[in-house]
C-alpha cells in the first residue's frame, strides 16, 4: 500500500503490518482498520512465519546474516527526464488543458473585521490533516475536484459534517481544535478543501482554546491558544463564538477577545504568526496575498 492509501485493503477487524508510514484511522480502505507500521525486515520475516516477528530472531534461527544496507557513494540524477520551463511570457498565453474532474481553485476571501458564526465542529487532541481531509480510494480521485474533495472533509470524525456546513453557508462557521490541531501529512487539501464558498459564505476559523500559546496557519485557517485551561471544555458545539476588531488587531497586538455568545461569557486566544502569516492571513491565505502583492 502506497502513501495515498490505495490497494491491498485489510480484512475487517484484521492486524495489518504495514512499510509505508500512513496509518491513519480508515486510510487503508477499510474503515475498521488496525494498521501497524513496521520495517520492511519485520515485514518480510512476519510474512514468512504467519505472526509478527522480530527479523533478527529469524535471521539467527534461519542461521542467516541480518541483511545491512549499503548506500551508494554517489546518486545521479538523470537530466533527460527534466523539461525546462517555460519563458514566463509565454505561460501568460497558454490555457490549462482541464478535463471534466478538474475544477479551479475556490477564491479565497479576506479575513473580516468582525466574526460572528457557530461552532459547527468541536474536536479533539491530535487531529491529522488525513482526519481534515481523508484519502484513500474514495476522495482520492477527487483531488483536483475542490467542490466534491470538500465533501469529504472531516467525515472520519463526523460524516454529518459536509451536509451541515453546506446548511451554515450564509453565516459560516467555527470549528474549534484541540492540541496539535493538523498535524500529520503535510496536505495542502486539508487546507483547500474545507474552504469552497458553498461551505462558509466568510472565512473560516479554527479556534485552540489550550493553556499553551502555539499558532500557525493549519489547514488554510487562523489557530490560536487560550490562556485559560478550562475555555475549551467551555465551549459546546452549536455556541456560536465572536470575535471583533480582527484584522484591526492582528497587525498590532497577539492577543483577541473571543465572546462565547450563547453562554455569555468570553476568554482570550493569543497567536504566533509571524508578520508574513499575519499578511497571510488577514488576505485569506497565501494566494490571494501572492496575488495582491503583484498587483
Amino acid at each position: 500500500m502506497g502513501c495515498i492509501g490505495m490497494g491491498q485493503a485489510p480484512a475487517t477487524g484484521r492486524n495489518s503490518l504495514r512499510t509505508m508510514p500512513r496509518n491513519f484511522p480508515g486510510r487503508s480502505g477499510t474503515k475498521e482498520d488496525s494498521v501497524w507500521l513496521c520495517s520492511p525486515e519485520t515485514a518480510a520475516a512476519s510474512a514468512l512465519t504467519g505472526v509478527i516477528t522480530d527479523p533478527r530472531d529469524w535471521a539467527r534461527d534461519a542461521k542467516m546474516d541480518y541483511p545491512k544496507l549499503d548506500l551508494p557513494q554517489q546518486c545521479s540524477v538523470n537530466t533527460a527526464m527534466l523539461v525546462p520551463p517555460l519563458d514566463p511570457e509565454e505561460v501568460q498565453h497558454v490555457e490549462p488543458v482541464k478535463g471534466p474532474n478538474v475544477s479551479s481553485l475556490p477564491e479565497l476571501s479576506p479575513l473580516p473585521n468582525d466574526i460572528e458564526a457557530p461552532v459547527l465542529l468541536k474536536v479533539g487532541d491530535n487531529i491529522s490533516t488525513d482526519e481534515i481531509s481523508p484519502a484513500g480510494a474514495r476522495a482520492l480521485p477527487f483531488r483536483s475536484n475542490i467542490p466534491k474533495l470538500a465533501m469529504f472533509s472531516f467525515t472520519q470524525i463526523d460524516d454529518s459534517y459536509p451536509e451541515r456546513a453546506q446548511q451554515a453557508e450564509k453565516t459560516g462557521h467555527i470549528i474549534v481544535g484541540g492540541e496539535n490541531y493538523g498535524q500529520g501529512s503535510s496536505r495542502e487539501h486539508a487546507a483547500i478543501a474545507p474552504r469552497p464558498p458553498r461551505f462558509a459564505g466568510r472565512h473560516r476559523q479554527v479556534i485552540r482554546p489550550h493553556p499553551l500559546a502555539e499558532s500557525g496557519q493549519t489547514s488554510g485557517c487562523w489557530r490560536s491558544s487560550s490562556t485559560t485551561p478550562d475555555d475549551y471544555d467551555k465551549i459546546e458545539q452549536d455556541d456560536t463564538l465572536r470575535i471583533s476588531g480582527v484584522r484591526d488587531t492582528l497587525a498590532d497586538d497577539d492577543t483577541l477577545q473571543v465572546d462565547n455568545v450563547t453562554k455569555d461569557t468570553s476568554f482570550t486566544v493569543r497567536h504566533r504568526l509571524s508578520p508574513r502569516q499575519v499578511k497571510d492571513v488577514l488576505a485569506g491565505g497565501l494566494i490571494p496575498r501572492l496575488a495582491d502583492d503583484e498587483k
